[in-house]
């Protein structure tokens, strides 16, 4: 089927004929190889009177003179087609108005996550794992054109030069378009004789407000998937169990079946489906559903209960995640020990766009399209359920309305959800839609965590010995990541930010507990960090605090064999003028540093305090992360980051009561609100290293650095988030 006959725009979902053989090893070190063969030169000839011409992979310039990029990550907001088109033009040397962008494929053999070994968006590791690798694609589609141009010209190919999408030698020019092709008739060039440009020689690396490639946004044109509309398509919903871990014991579905539009409704393993005409009648015959359910294996205790469990958990030895020294002796032999426990409930993903997935099943095959998080896990779920081959999956990647680890489900639930429907309606395209309270109260979850932090401390007030021990859900277990993220019980996730101590602490333990709980969880924008990194800069300013030390000054000391956090902490430091500027009374100034994702990213934040309320007034934030490709993308990055993190630290929790999610939608879940909303500036370190992370590494600090803001106006350590007052 083509989707662009039935979509209101034609630049949202890739062509799937293609003609080039791109082979790219999935171990991050082998990079890429070229290896591109084309039809004959008839076909070829055909094929450019009315398409692009395939250089590689990644990259076709058309005879119109359009470079078309395809993008291998999910654009989900983040800016990834323009970072990622950024670095194909760079080297191309293309004029950035010719790009234009698609999402690539599900094809894992072209367009794997060279740093995870699929196709997949995710660890903040678009740019980063695709840096040389786009630049290498326009590297060695310029050096195609430069052939082409030097083999009609007969001139020297090292003569020729390329700027802005023309190629020209002396008298001679010619664009991108008018080489094409002849161009794609060129050997591809072997990946060692590429020219590599230096950051000194960037014309758009490294330049601010880049025209985003995410087009359609401001207008309405953009396609996502509740835009998705081909012809027969019909709507379903579900209705999923009250309680975690319920089956249904019986149901009765003919007061639903009677409502006008209502095609079928049917047992699915997650619960029970209805399909309708439309969305409207689905979700008001699903209202009319009688279910009787079986809780006899569900979740039934409340969050309470659980974090009780937790706390009781702490206090016992857990699976050691790293150790260094003999802490316990230190610790039993001080005379000055501080102690600590935190707790942090459990958190919904909250992205504006709830889940949906349009599927069509055509015997034992599948046409999907939604915004893919994880192609490559994805169709290969599809394909079992289907009892088929991986090339019997078709899906079709178009935006999503934001992410934040919830559309990257390891069970591909929302997706098998909806091929499942799909199958009992052979031959039709149906969309699966998930309103805001299916996504709140039957999603996936960040675990709730209890972590117990002890210290001993020298004479100069600095700790010389931790414990730490820390009580939560694996969100690897069981799924396939399993063999990979989780090491003799330890699942690096649940500890990640507090191994690896950032500060100079010889003697120190990390201990884990991972209870079995019948809460699904998953990641959550930043993983691990979002609880790790309020423990670690809470705990760290509580010390500095009991030492009568300057917050800043403190960690500065405990920071003199990390230069990397050193800086980016002076940077933020001078910035917010630490020490230097006065505060209105009832203000307090707090901060926090923390590395995650390849990237170190240090906040400052003032509050105002009236009573037991206060606000966040001010955000400074600095953050290296390596080269920046699109400076004001890592801008509105790091800006999104804080906000998501901010409305974590100020409000949003998910509780439960016997087993039942209390919260339905954004009136008791409350995400962050725009007056409430800090102004922020970020200032990135100057650098020529290798990209890293940039849409999560700005979420960690901000919560530990409000409350430490909180601490400096009321002497009282913050151990609970959300964060209160009272």
């Amino acid at each position: 089927m083509n989707i662009r006959r039935f979509l209101k725009t034609d630049t949202a979902v890739p062509d799937s004929s293609r003609r080039s053989f791109l082979k790219v090893s999935a171990g991050a070190s082998a990079g890429l190889m070229l290896g591109v063969s084309f039809s004959a030169p008839t076909a070829l000839a055909q094929q450019a009177s009315d398409a692009a011409l395939e250089f590689n992979a990644f990259v076709s310039i058309s005879p119109d003179n359009t470079v078309k990029v395809l993008i291998k990550h999910l654009e989900m907001g983040q800016g990834v087609y323009t970072g990622l088109a950024t670095c194909v033009a760079e080297e191309l040397d293309a004029d950035w108005s010719q790009v234009v962008c698609e999402h690539a494929p599900a094809d894992v053999t072209k367009y794997a996550n060279l740093l995870m070994g699929q196709q997949g968006t995710g660890g903040s590791t678009a740019i980063a794992n695709s840096f040389m690798q786009m630049r290498q694609a326009g590297a060695a589609a310029k050096a195609m054109l430069v052939a082409a141009a030097a083999a009609q010209w007969q001139v020297n190919a090292s003569e020729i030069t390329v700027s802005n999408g023309v190629v020209s030698h002396g008298n001679h020019s010619a664009t991108f378009g008018e080489l094409a092709v002849a161009a794609a008739q060129q050997p591809t060039p072997d990946r060692s004789s590429l020219t590599m440009k230096t950051p000194a020689e960037f014309k758009l690396i490294g330049q601010d407000n880049t025209l985003r490639k995410d087009v359609g946004k401001h207008n309405g044109t953009a396609i996502y998937t509740q835009d998705v509309k081909l012809p027969g398509m019909l709507t379903a919903v579900v209705a999923h169990p009250p309680r975690f871990g319920a089956k249904i014991r019986s149901f009765d579905a003919s007061a639903a079946l009677a409502r006008r539009g209502v095609q079928q409704v049917f047992e699915i393993d997650s619960g029970v489906a209805v399909v309708a005409s439309d969305y409207w009648t689905a979700i008001k015959a699903r209202e009319q559903l009688q279910i009787e359910w079986d809780a006899s294996e569900a979740e039934t205790r409340s969050s309470g209960d659980i974090l009780a469990q937790y706390r009781e958990l702490v206090e016992t030895p857990g699976a050691i995640a790293e150790a260094h020294g003999n802490p316990d002796s230190v610790l039993s032999a001080s005379s000055d020990v501080t102690e600590l426990m935190f707790e942090y409930p459990y958190l919904a993903h909250a992205q504006m766009e709830p889940m949906n997935c349009v599927a069509q099943v055509n015997g034992d095959s599948a046409e999907m399209w939604y915004g893919c998080q994880s192609p490559t896990s994805d169709k290969a779920a599809i394909a079992q359920l289907l009892g088929t081959s991986g090339d019997k999956v078709t899906i079709h990647t178009v935006f999503a309305g934001g992410g934040f680890g919830r559309r990257a489900n390891p069970a591909s639930d929302y997706v098998l959800e909806s091929v499942q429907i799909a199958r009992q309606v052979p031959n039709t395209p149906v969309k699966l839609v998930w309103s805001r309270e299916d996504d709140m109260q039957a999603g996936y979850y960040r675990p709730a965590y209890v972590h117990k932090l002890s210290a001993a401390l020298d004479a100069a007030g600095k700790p010389n010995a931790m414990k730490i021990r820390i009580a939560g859900q694996s969100i690897m277990a069981g799924t396939s990541m399993a063999a990979m993220m989780v090491r003799d019980g330890i699942d690096n996730t649940s500890v990640e930010g507090l191994t690896e101590f950032a500060y100079d602490v010889p003697e120190r333990q990390v201990e884990l507990h991972s209870p079995q709980v019948g809460v699904p969880v998953q990641w959550w924008r930043s993983v691990g960090h979002t609880h790790t990194a309020f423990s670690k800069e809470v705990f760290i300013d509580a010390l500095a605090r009991k030492a009568g030390a300057d917050p800043v000054a403190y960690r500065l000391e405990l920071l003199k064999n990390n230069p990397r956090e050193t800086a980016v902490l002076k940077l933020a430091a001078e910035k917010a003028g630490w020490g230097t500027t006065e505060l209105p009374e009832g203000w307090g100034r707090g901060v926090a540093v923390h590395t995650s994702f390849g990237s170190t990213v240090a906040e400052i934040v003032d509050v105002s305090v009236d009573g037991n309320n206060f606000k966040v007034e001010r955000v400074v934030a600095a953050i290296d992360c390596g080269i920046a490709v699109n400076p004001s993308i890592v801008k509105a990055q790091v800006e999104s980051a804080i906000a998501y993190g901010l409305s974590a630290a100020l409000a949003d929790e998910v509780t439960l009561t016997d087993g039942h999610v209390d919260q339905t939608n954004f009136h008791n879940y409350r995400v962050l609100r725009m007056n409430a909303m800090p102004k922020v500036e970020t200032h990135i370190v100057p650098s020529t290293n290798a990209p890293s992370g940039v849409g999560e590494p700005g979420t960690p600090p901000i919560a530990p650095a409000v409350a430490n803001a909180l601490a400096a106006v009321t002497g009282r350590t913050f151990t609970r988030l959300p964060l209160r007052l009272a």
